[in-house]
């Protein structure tokens, strides 16, 4: 059986009452009414209820994401600041270090040169030193060939009694016997 309200719908779309274009059916109007609020109260009760909720959770939902990037977006800005504040330190420090290193370089440089230094006073002194001593022995080598060199010619002068052009003869062949002396600093 069908309900009040569909059979008298059905009997007055049946009905095809008189009328034109522009007439208004009652029994029309008042069944869409109904019809249309009956929907909505349906929707009301079943539908409105959930979908609000759903679309509540959602916007609290987001809501939340929003809030979430707000703040993981302030804790990240936090973090960037930190670590530019770290690179200026560790820029700070890599600076005193440069300087501190430097320091040190010109400090060792400084005992370097100084110890250079009286290492190359030290040799030159021993090569003066040596020099000294072989030109002392030199000299006493030469006085000892020189005093060698008047004995054996005044022997020679006092063995032989001879005339004076006979000692210088004598004296002249005695010197072209030495060696030749090269004098000194020439090859």
């Amino acid at each position: 059986m069908l309900n009040p309200i569909a059979s008298s719908l059905v009997l007055a779309a049946a009905e095809g009452g008189g009328g034109g274009i522009m007439s208004v059916d009652t029994t029309l109007l008042w069944s869409t009414i109904v019809l249309f609020g009956l929907f909505a109260w349906v929707l009301a009760k079943y539908a409105w209820g959930p979908l609000l909720k759903i679309v509540d959770e959602r916007e609290k939902a987001i809501r939340g994401h929003v809030e979430g990037a707000e703040r993981a977006a302030a804790e990240a800005k936090d973090l960037l600041a930190k670590h530019h504040e770290m690179l200026r330190g560790a820029g700070r420090e890599r600076e005193d270090v440069l300087k501190e290193a430097v320091k040190e370089a010109e400090k060792l440089r400084v005992e370097l040169v100084d110890k250079a230094r009286t290492e190359a006073e030290r040799v030159v002194g021993r090569a003066r030193d040596q020099v000294q001593r072989e030109k002392e022995q030199a000299i006493a080598e030469l006085r000892a060939q020189v005093a060698d060199i008047a004995v054996e010619a005044a022997s020679r002068i006092v063995k032989s009694s001879l005339t004076k052009e006979a000692q210088r003869k004598l004296v002249d062949d005695y010197v072209r016997e030495l060696p030749k002396a090269r004098p000194e600093g020439r090859a």
